[in-house]
């Protein structure tokens, strides 16, 4: 138990991470308050998130498609499934944190719904290095795997962040979300590291580690540029860390 009546997790705790964190239409079941304790079934919506864009690229395999061509389409779920959140908040935070030259005008840019041109870059670039990363992986026969230990690693990375930088603004996603405490987050974090050596073993734990440190480098520039972590900066971590996981898996697998 923790603060008080409170527990540690909860079965509606998994559908209120997914209602967050996706655009699937499931309903938050978890009792009012309990978002962030919800965190710790990040890497559980990554995970599942990862098997359903790896079952649409087994299929486009199976019908025939180039490995690049599934790797696309497997991609292209990832990304609807979510509603772009993840790049969404990618682009707002290259935007603020390189187009602002002080903390005001750095959030004051993250809040404006255009894209400049950092932004389009940074999509850019997260989109073809993913992109890449699975074909290369589709094309040596790995299609879920690689798909369900980035997923988890990259959502699991969000909570630490959350629970170690305070609020840098007073409204938005992640202030209404709350910071998890530390026993929630290192859960997440092991569920996440549990996937990751049963589906991939040695590869997944060098590919944790490598998305520790690209969470850890977006963690050092938003607290150096914003003095704390925003919706924004969340998605950006858990885009940076996702790159990082398919490229390690990438590298080691294929």
């Amino acid at each position: 138990m923790i603060e008080g009546d409170k527990k540690l997790a909860t079965p509606g705790d998994v559908t209120t991470a997914f209602a967050l964190l996706t655009r699937l239409p499931l309903p938050a079941a978890a009792p009012i308050g309990r978002s962030a304790e919800a965190a710790w079934a990040y890497p559980l919506v990554g995970g599942g998130l990862g098997l359903i864009a790896g079952m649409v690229g087994a299929l486009a395999l199976w019908l025939g498609l180039a490995p690049m061509l599934a790797a696309g389409l497997g991609l292209a779920t990832l990304v609807i499934s979510t509603g772009a959140m993840h790049e969404d908040g990618l682009a707002d935070a290259a935007d603020g944190l390189w187009g602002g030259w002080d903390k005001a005008r750095r959030l004051e840019i993250m809040h404006d719904s255009r894209i400049g041109s950092y932004g389009v870059l940074a999509i850019g670039l997260s989109l073809l290095l993913r992109a890449a990363a699975l074909g290369v992986l589709f094309a040596a026969g790995h299609v879920f795997a690689p798909l369900i230990v980035a997923g988890a690693l990259s959502r699991a990375a969000l909570a630490p962040m959350m629970a170690l930088l305070p609020h840098a603004r007073e409204d938005g996603l992640s202030v209404a979300t709350g910071r998890p405490d530390a026993a929630t987050a290192w859960l997440g974090v092991a569920l996440a590291l549990g996937l990751a050596l049963i589906l991939t073993g040695g590869a997944g734990i060098v590919a944790a580690i490598t998305v520790s440190l690209a969470a850890l480098a977006a963690g050092l520039i938003a607290r150096a540029k914003l003095g704390g972590q925003t919706g924004d900066i969340l998605g950006a971590a858990q885009q940076l860390s996702e790159i990082a996981a398919l490229l390690t898996l990438s590298a080691l697998l294929a």
